[in-house]
């Protein structure tokens, strides 16, 4: 299991505590000092059938400013600004096997720790 973590998120490190108390030791990618490569974050995208505007952090001051720009780019032009302000990804993102969830609400990992 994978978590792309924010520790300063009380969502990711909820959804964290979760995972370890399962007994799962996860690998841990703290995506602000880490982003996930282009083709990463566009397999994420495929998985979760997003398109990457969907998994923007809306309320963001950055995502305000960059908007505009946001909205006329390609999806690669979209899925390079998530890389180069990382704080646009929604959190967390938890990858187990081939499948993909965004755990916010962190109660979406109950169903994957049975």
């Amino acid at each position: 299991m994978i978590i792309y973590h924010n520790p300063g998120c009380s969502k990711s490190r909820r959804a964290l505590s979760m995972i370890l108390e399962s007994g799962i030791e996860p690998t841990i990618i703290e995506y602000l000092k880490t982003p996930p490569s282009q083709s990463e974050l566009d397999q994420i995208l495929i998985k979760l059938d997003m398109q990457p505007e969907e998994l923007m952090r809306k309320n963001e001051t950055s995502y305000q400013q960059l908007s505009p720009s946001i909205k006329a780019s390609s999806r690669q032009e979209q899925i390079h600004l998530m890389i180069t302000n990382p704080i646009l990804i929604e959190r967390p993102i938890v990858i187990k096997d081939e499948k993909v969830l965004i755990a916010r609400p962190p109660e979406k990992l109950q169903a994957w720790l049975k």
